[in-house]
């Protein structure tokens, strides 16, 4: 059982410092853009 154990906590492991490290230098960042859109407004 114990050689179930370890290689599953090893990857565990990897996976949280994996995601850590993404969150940490990851750039998801969207770039800002402005947009302009005419609008009608019925009734005025």
């Amino acid at each position: 059982m114990a050689r179930l154990i370890k290689p599953l906590l090893f990857l565990l492991l990897i996976g949280v410092a994996g995601v850590i490290g993404f969150a940490y230098f990851g750039d998801i960042s969207a770039d800002q853009t402005e947009n302009r859109v005419p609008v009608t407004l019925d009734g005025l």
